[in-house]
């Protein structure tokens, strides 16, 4: 099964039998107080970096996240796609918990976005599922719900099926356009929570064959030498079968060990991206 995102002038294919999608995380003002306080006083020179820096360091695709507090993240997200756009043809998945903004961004988005994302409670779906079926997006959905994030593959499995049937059966989204993602959690909270990640991902690749893409960076949060934890990751759950991931583009480790995974996986034929990648590190 193949997601196809757009944005103006190129396509990206998100699939099993594709290289690993590369959501760059970076434009995103959690947790990086100097970016956010700039977004709120207007300036948004760190976005333009942001988008070269991304983008020389080979992300597929950009998130674009405005959640500033005291500010109207509409306009700010509207503003800040405008801006991306100007800057890459890379296509943008539009990252937002507020309704209005990703109405906003989606209206002013040039191609086929993905839209991160929607949850399985019921009135979020009713929210944020119309928008994607009337902009022809398609849709980053966590595999959880109001009960909160749940602790067994099981349980992970059950809230997909939900989420695929509404989307499907009631808004006529498309399977192909639903991209699940099956939640991943630190490791220093739960030691085993990666392997109930691993679990899930295997098992929405077994019952459903949907594409599937999470925030890499979750695994090793709280935990010293963060990259190289999550390069040990990335190539574990493409073998289970994660397509794409939301993570560090500028960790040069995590995105060799996914082009790694790529070549080992058979989806690099005769290691043309891993040689091409290679060489462009060269002096």
């Amino acid at each position: 099964m193949h997601t196809v995102l757009r944005s103006r002038t190129r396509e990206v294919v998100i699939g099993p039998d594709r290289p690993f999608c590369v959501i760059g995380e970076r434009i995103n003002p959690t947790g990086r107080t100097k970016f956010a306080e700039a977004l709120r006083a207007g300036d948004l020179s760190q976005v333009v970096a942001d988008v070269e820096r991304q983008v020389a360091a080979g992300a597929h695709v950009l998130d674009v996240n405005a959640g500033v507090p005291l500010t109207d993240e509409a306009e700010l997200l509207t503003a800040v796609v405008k801006l991306v756009q100007e800057h890459t043809d890379l296509p943008l998945c539009i990252d937002s918990s507020v309704v209005g903004a990703l109405a906003a961004a989606l209206a002013v988005y040039q191609g086929k976005a993905l839209v991160n994302s929607v949850t399985g409670e019921d009135d979020r779906l009713a929210e944020i599922l119309p928008l994607v079926k009337r902009y022809g997006a398609a849709v980053v959905a966590l595999a959880n719900d109001e009960t909160g994030i749940p602790e067994t593959a099981e349980q992970r499995l059950e809230i997909t099926g939900k989420i695929v049937r509404v989307a499907v059966e009631e808004y006529g989204i498309p399977m192909e356009d639903i991209v699940i993602d099956p939640l991943a959690m630190t490791v220093g909270a739960d030691t085993d929570a990666v392997n109930t990640t691993l679990e899930t991902i295997r098992a929405i690749r077994d019952v459903y064959g949907l594409n599937m893409c999470l925030g890499a960076s979750n695994v090793s949060f709280g935990l010293p030498d963060r990259h190289a934890l999550g390069a040990a990751f990335l190539p574990m759950a493409a073998a289970a079968g994660l397509t794409g991931a939301i993570m560090n583009v500028l960790a040069p480790e995590c995105v060799t060990a996914a082009r790694a995974a790529d070549l080992l996986l058979g989806n690099d034929p005769w290691g043309a991206n891993w040689i091409a990648a290679y060489r462009a590190r060269r002096p």
